[in-house]
């Protein structure tokens, strides 16, 4: 059977890895995963908090971390850009042979400061200066405080990884972010041919609010809903990737791309599939195209590599999108109120699991340091 990795590739799509941890980099999972095509890995607060808090791989940097009488937040960063680094350095050549189109490995700004746009920006600029390499990109949510740090990050030259997309007018903004954040840059002087950044949809999330309310009118006894169930999150991917070549083949963005600018891609995250009813392979196979990205848990992934079907399917029944879109208004699902929804949800989440990681964290850092004492050796 073909690689569907680099299937997906011959069409124009990257796919990236959306999971790191500790394990994965010393048994050499990653690199088993970059020789079959991944080309990036993306991370979240979600993510570290399973990888740190689980299992024993990061317990020696722990006990040394303890010793040197760092805080919680403090020993998480320090493990967070240990891994990351480990990640970037591994995906270097990738960058390099891309010429800056891939081999990125992202990390996101506390979850605390999603409203917080100068709180954003420092953060993300020392966390960029931290890491040193060319091939991370910093990720910055779509929130209203988000979208101006977006701008001021890539006037800057700091690569950015917009995160928790998922409406359409939030995507204009971002793209809107992007091209003036170039724009700023280039008015300055400085050269804009290695500037990188990608738009990360938020699909799978979509269908299950929407499904949700769709639910509730089939049981209400609405007729003529049912057709619309898991049809939401990938229509609304295919219609952002109309306003994605809109936007990128308009003649705002032409003198920018004379001067080297590389199109800010969109990216299909939450890509797994919450519904046992759905196709595991629902928020990939519908998706592939030029100039996206897809980032991807391990369990879809492995799908994709046993018995995905690659396509260039992304612009496929773009119009069929369209008129699914106005037949869920028409059914009374608001997608401005859900999507608004999930965005404030998304944050939520995230700085839950931050919360959590920081509590694990603790736990843990007290475990390491009794087993310590226990074992005759100074904390």
């Amino acid at each position: 059977m073909p690689n569907a990795i680099r299937e997906a590739q011959r069409y124009g799509q990257s796919i990236w890895m959306d999971s790191i941890s500790r394990e994965m980099l010393v048994t050499g999972e990653l690199e088993r995963l970059v020789h079959l095509g991944v080309v990036g890995v993306t991370s979240n607060p979600t993510i570290f908090e399973k990888a740190i808090s689980t299992g024993t791989e990061y317990d020696r940097d722990l006990a040394a971390l303890a010793r040197r009488g760092m805080g919680i937040k403090e020993v998480y960063e320090a493990l967070a850009l240990s891994d990351i680094a480990t990640a970037a350095d591994l995906l270097r050549p990738t960058y390099d042979m891309s010429e800056g189109r891939d081999g990125f490995v992202s990390l996101e700004v506390s979850p605390a400061l999603a409203h917080d746009t100068v709180g954003t920006l420092e953060e993300a600029r020392r966390l960029f200066a931290s890491l040193g390499r060319p091939n991370v990109m910093i990720k910055v949510p779509a929130t209203p405080e988000g979208i101006p740090a977006v701008r001021r990050l890539i006037g800057e030259g700091i690569n950015v990884n917009v995160t928790l997309i998922f409406s359409l007018e939030a995507y204009g903004q971002v793209r809107q972010a992007y091209i003036a954040g170039l724009e700023d840059r280039a008015r300055a002087g400085n050269p804009i041919n290695r500037v990188a950044s990608v738009a990360s949809f938020f699909v799978s999330r979509v269908d299950t609010a929407v499904d949700a309310l769709l639910q509730e009118g089939i049981r209400g006894g609405k007729q003529g809903v049912r057709d619309l169930l898991g049809t939401a999150a990938v229509d609304n991917a295919k219609l952002a990737y109309q306003e994605f070549k809109d936007t990128y083949g308009g003649r705002r963005f032409q003198e920018l791309r004379r001067m080297g600018a590389r199109v800010q891609r969109p990216l299909w995250a939450s890509t797994s599939t919450k519904n046992l009813a759905y196709s595991d392979l629902l928020y990939v196979e519908p998706l592939v195209g030029a100039d996206t990205v897809n980032t991807m848990p391990p369990a879809t992934l492995n799908a994709l590599l046993d018995h995905g079907r690659v396509a260039p399917t992304l612009e496929e029944r773009a119009e069929e999108a369209r008129a699914r879109r106005a037949a869920l208004e028409a059914a009374g699902v608001g997608m401005k109120q859900v999507t608004d929804r999930l965005l404030a949800e998304g944050v939520k989440a995230f700085a839950d699991s931050f919360d959590l990681l920081l509590a694990n964290l603790e736990k843990k850092l007290a475990s390491v340091k009794a087993k310590a004492v226990a074992g005759g050796v100074a904390p």
